[in-house]
């Protein structure tokens, strides 16, 4: 019997179960070109997903998680967690990015935060103008739209 044929008493068994728990049931792939959600998902998703899970986590300057972040210590904490590794400081980061314009921004890009050429705060862009970010001291990881046009956007390579 082939891993197709077995898919339907699989689902039947399985009920709701996820397809990375179908695939290591029936012991093969369940359809050609079919990728589970863990296979497809890329550092930079990764990253957005491990910043927005630490939401309500309290500001401290120079932290970098698990339970306490300033800015670029999330940053470098949340694509850490996707197997990607950042410098310490939201300057440096920039430096480490491959830059890109506003209009090519993807989610999970890092979004850098800038008075002239000084990079002061960065984040990592959620899509439609927001980001995850760790503010300043008295705040916590949040969601927010960026406030300004002051900013540059990076791409971790």
């Amino acid at each position: 019997m082939t891993a197709l044929n077995r898919v339907p008493s699989l689902m039947a068994r399985a009920g709701t179960a996820s397809a990375l728990t179908l695939a290591a049931v029936g012991g093969s792939v369940i359809a050609p070109g079919f990728a589970s959600e863990a296979a497809a998902a890329t550092p930079a998703s990764k990253a957005l997903q491990v910043a927005a899970s630490k939401k309500g986590s309290p500001y401290k300057w120079g932290a970098t998680g698990p339970r306490r972040f300033d800015c670029s210590g999330l940053t470098l904490y949340s694509y850490k967690k996707a197997g990607k590794s950042l410098p310490r400081t939201a300057a440096q980061q920039y430096n480490k990015t491959r830059h890109i314009s506003a209009g090519n921004r993807k989610a999970g890009d890092l979004v850098f935060f800038h008075s002239g050429s000084n990079v002061y705060h960065v984040g990592i862009y959620a899509g439609k103008g927001k980001i995850w970010h760790a503010p300043k001291t008295g705040d916590v990881v949040r969601l927010q739209k960026i406030w300004t046009k002051s900013v540059w956007y990076g791409r971790v390579k």
